[in-house]
């Protein structure tokens, strides 16, 4: 399912819908476990139910540009298939907008967890053969640092030579650029289009815009992502904006 496209500065923003369900079984956990910081008024604004994932990817188009902004949880044999309801259908959405894979001449990953970067490779090879992948160099730093891993030698090592690492704010087309916001993982970023910012997991449940100090129990800094959440909603507040969220039921939440 996709969206009726957002105009920001015209940059046609359009949400892609890859995927829907709960975490999976192995991660599956009270809300109260999984998040920490809020208080029961805080909760009492976005109701405390089961957590239903929406796994989203966005879609910019400008004059001779076509950005894609996280590629999804991939097919059935991907790392994000030990816990995401794969296989996710973004190649098939963005079919239904007009665009083919090889119409991709970005792909933005937010960062390098599973859901977020596992549709980058089908069957071992990249999906989007014409794209530079824009990722932090810190989030490479982490993800190699690591050691062996599904998501470092199924996904990273197969896009090894269409990695455009960068290191801090930096342009991905006119009107659009990649910003800092570390916490969930160290070199997580987000995407400014205009006053949008699309968030990745800066915020992965509407709790968190409520109280930006709401802690989630999968960053990897918890002090770190409360900084950048704090910083980055304060930010869009002050321009009237609205945030593109990756996992909430509807895409674009209004903070101005």
């Amino acid at each position: 399912m996709s969206y009726v496209p957002r105009l920001v500065d015209g940059v046609e923003v359009t949400p892609i819908l890859d995927a829907v369900g709960p975490l999976g079984a192995g991660l599956r956990r009270p809300l109260t476990e999984l998040f920490s910081g809020g208080s029961a008024e805080d909760w009492d604004v976005v109701g405390d139910g089961e957590w239903v994932l929406h796994f989203r990817c966005y879609l910019l188009r400008g004059p001779g540009r076509v950005v894609l902004v996280d590629a999804g949880i991939g097919g059935n044999d991907s790392p994000a298939s030990t816990w995401a309801p794969v296989p996710g259908r973004l190649v098939q959405e963005l079919a239904g907008v007009g665009v083919a894979p090889g119409d991709v001449d970005t792909v933005v990953l937010t960062h390098l967890h599973s859901d977020h970067a596992s549709g980058a490779i089908g069957e071992g090879v990249p999906v989007f053969p014409n794209a530079r992948h824009v990722i932090q160099r810190a989030e490479i730093e982490w993800i190699e640092g690591g050691g062996p891993s599904p998501t470092l030698e199924r996904v990273v090592r197969p896009l090894t030579m269409l990695i455009d690492a960068v290191n801090g704010a930096a342009p991905v087309m006119p009107g659009v650029r990649v910003a800092p916001a570390p916490g969930h993982t160290p070199g997580h970023q987000v995407v400014e289009v205009g006053n949008v910012t699309l968030t990745g997991d800066l915020v992965v449940h509407p709790v968190q815009v409520v109280n930006p100090r709401v802690v989630y129990a999968h960053d990897e800094d918890s002090e770190r992502a409360v900084e950048s959440r704090r910083a980055v909603l304060d930010g869009v507040r002050a321009r009237g904006g609205a945030i593109g969220t990756s996992h909430f039921a509807e895409p674009f939440t209004e903070l101005g």
